[in-house]
């Protein structure tokens, strides 16, 4: 959603890339790969944990996904819950993707990982806290725990994991789950459209995984280079309640070699007009500051001076300092843009019907 920074293309037998519904982009960090498996674990126990606390709930995904929903409680609008994710000397990019994709409705993971500074991670928990709309809204969570995450094991995927860990716990009510690295930015506003990455209902069967195949992958890809470029993928794929949910599109505009090298382009002006014309929600990767970064605020998200980027839910002055109506939607100048690429992906998958082959 290179995912925190890495970029690498392998082609494995089982890897099935670019599903939108399972969108994660790798990251490149050199740490190890014990501190991961430990939140593997520890992941794993807290759900299983609850689980056994509270029989009366189905423990199954199938139980739920048999079960007729309740009626909505709250009108049926989406909300998406974000994992940011960053490393050393990222600490300003991440804080200002934050704030070009920040809305109140949805909700916010923040991290940095083990190899970034002490300081820089204390930094981002005091900005965090001190934020005077963050703590009255209360929907931005900073992951105090510095994964360890590198190219090899399950490390960024049990990075991952870990937040999604974090989301479920603290709440019930978001609908798709969003993974992005600092060096991702967004090309539309939060106000108007509805992107599919990962639903709920699947992240909720990547951590319980009622037929054991999420753990049992997950420590089959702990000897890939990679790994989020096919576990969940892998998993999807192999869960037939969600094979029909996948659609291959990741919802980023990004710019390769052919045949594609280790890392993609660092986009620059010069990309302007192919990133709008894809229609994408996001893009990447940017390097901090780029003056494409300005571009974009200015002519496609209406960001002005490293404030939020403005929507219906803006009130307060200066603008969007206070939290109006957080269902009130004013779509900017990409919902066209990727409602026309959403329904372009959307009639490719209802005709072709072979997203996992």
């Amino acid at each position: 959603m290179g995912y925190m920074n890495m970029e690498k293309k392998w082609v494995f037998p089982l890897v099935l890339s670019s599903l939108v519904c399972v969108f994660l982009l790798a990251t490149s960090l050199n740490m190890g790969l014990v501190s991961s498996v430990n939140t593997i674990n520890s992941i794993f126990s807290l759900f299983h944990s609850r689980a056994m606390t509270n029989q009366t709930k189905p423990l199954f995904v199938e139980e739920k996904v048999n079960q007729v929903p309740p009626p909505p409680a709250r009108p049926p609008l989406p909300k998406f819950a974000y994992l940011i994710s960053g490393s050393r000397g990222d600490l300003e990019k991440l804080w200002r993707t934050l704030h070009a994709i920040y809305h109140p409705w949805n909700y916010y993971v923040v991290h940095l990982d083990l190899e970034s500074p002490a300081e820089e991670r204390l930094e981002l928990t005091s900005r965090v806290e001190k934020h005077p709309l963050f703590a009255k809204v209360g929907n931005v969570y900073m992951n105090e725990k510095a994964n360890m995450v590198t190219y090899r094991g399950p490390t960024m995927v049990a990075n991952t994991l870990h937040a999604c860990a974090i989301l479920l716990k603290r709440h019930k009510d978001w609908d798709w789950f969003i993974n992005l690295s600092a060096s991702d930015y967004p090309l539309v506003t939060q106000d108007g459209s509805a992107w599919m990455i990962l639903s709920r209902a699947f992240v909720e069967y990547c951590i319980w995984g009622w037929d054991n195949l999420p753990r049992t992958l997950l420590m089959y890809y702990s000897n890939f280079v990679s790994s989020p470029e096919g576990y969940f993928q892998t998993v999807i794929c192999n869960a037939p309640e969600f094979v029909p949910t996948v659609i291959n599109h990741d919802m980023h505009y990004i710019s390769w070699d052919f045949p594609p090298k280790q890392h993609p382009h660092t986009l620059s002006l010069n990309g302007t007009t192919n990133m709008i014309a894809s229609g994408a929600a996001f893009a990447r990767k940017f390097k901090r500051d780029a003056p494409v970064l300005d571009k974009i605020d200015k002519e496609l998200l209406g960001r002005k001076n490293g404030s939020f980027t403005p929507g219906g839910w803006c009130a307060g002055k200066p603008r969007c300092s206070k939290v109006g109506n957080v269902m009130k939607l004013r779509p900017g100048r990409g919902a066209s843009r990727l409602r026309h690429l959403i329904d372009k992906i959307v009639l490719a998958a209802k005709i072709g019907g072979q997203q996992c082959t």
